[in-house]
């Protein structure tokens, strides 16, 4: 039986025949297509983890705002336009009712995306990795944690990224009561790297028992998001102590400029892909990929179980 969608939100044709059949679903975000890579990249990563998801058996959903409508599950032919949109805009939740007002094109961020996917039912979501605290004395904290604490979608990524400031995100996911799911792992990864050095709060060897987690946590009437950690894979994954020190000077150059709010997250990435001569980048499309792979596993066996 299909999940009752909202008027406000367009409905993919492949999306509304899974709702319909009870297939499994993975919601993706768009701002990794829109403002986190470069192009041509951002296309083929598109394509590349929608089709990860069907290979696994799942349908994907990529979230995003169309000319003002938002979406959950895009065309080949509005992925595309989306792709080479050089005037979208990164969207979070509060930018939800001016963009449907004033009729904006953009890529939706984890904030969004989670809002987008609730509202179509969907209880699991795959991105690289989740904003949060950046370093400085600012206040700077991205939108994507106040979600997870009240959204009850499992955001499955390589932890938060590695330009932020991992302690203290850790801090405020705890006191909004998120739990930090350690797939196979008993560190939350640095994004690019396996460990950060900081622990998760409850680990997870399989599929099964993540799942099994999941479903406890909503059971027992809690509203919150999980964030399932997904190492990058070993063969990708970068030496901490490197990627820290890249992040240092962008750090610099950011401040340099005078560069804050919604475009450092994309400055700094701009940034660590040429300090590290692209193999960010590489890392980067490495654990999207395979966060794809894990959240479609994990879609399917919440159907099952």
């Amino acid at each position: 039986m299909s999940v009752d969608t909202p008027n406000w939100l367009a409905v993919s044709p492949e999306v509304e025949q899974a709702l319909r059949g009870g297939t499994p679903l993975v919601a993706l975000e768009s701002t990794v297509i829109t403002h986190g890579l470069p192009r041509p990249q951002n296309m083929s990563l598109a394509a590349s983890l929608e089709e990860i998801i069907r290979q696994n058996q799942a349908v994907p959903a990529t979230a995003a705002i169309l000319n003002g409508a938002p979406h959950l599950g895009l065309t080949a032919s509005q992925l595309e336009q989306l792709a080479l949109d050089e005037n979208a805009v990164k969207i979070s939740r509060r930018d939800l009712g001016p963009a449907r007002a004033k009729g904006w094109t953009g890529g939706t961020t984890v904030s969004a995306t989670m809002v987008l996917a609730q509202a179509g039912g969907l209880k699991v979501f795959a991105t690289g990795g989740i904003g949060g605290v950046h370093h400085g004395d600012r206040g700077d904290v991205s939108t994507d944690l106040a979600e997870l604490g009240r959204t009850p979608v499992a955001v499955v990524s390589a932890g938060a990224k590695a330009i932020l400031d991992l302690p203290r995100t850790l801090e405020w996911l705890e006191t909004a009561g998120v739990p930090v799911l350690g797939f196979q792992t008993d560190d939350f990864p640095a994004f690019y790297s396996l460990s950060s050095g900081y622990p998760v709060s409850v680990r997870a060897d399989d599929i099964p028992q993540t799942a099994e987690i999941l479903k406890a946590h909503w059971s027992t009437g809690l509203s919150s998001g999980v964030l399932v950690c997904v190492p990058p894979p070993v063969e990708a994954a970068l030496e901490v102590e490197q990627v820290n020190e890249w992040i240092g000077q962008a750090e610099s150059d950011a401040a340099e400029e005078g560069v804050r709010g919604k475009a450092l997250t994309p400055f700094l990435l701009a940034r660590l892909f040429e300090l590290s001569n692209g193999v960010t980048l590489e890392t980067n499309l490495a654990l999207l990929k395979n966060n794809a792979h894990i959240a479609a596993q994990l879609a399917i066996a919440l159907k099952e179980s």
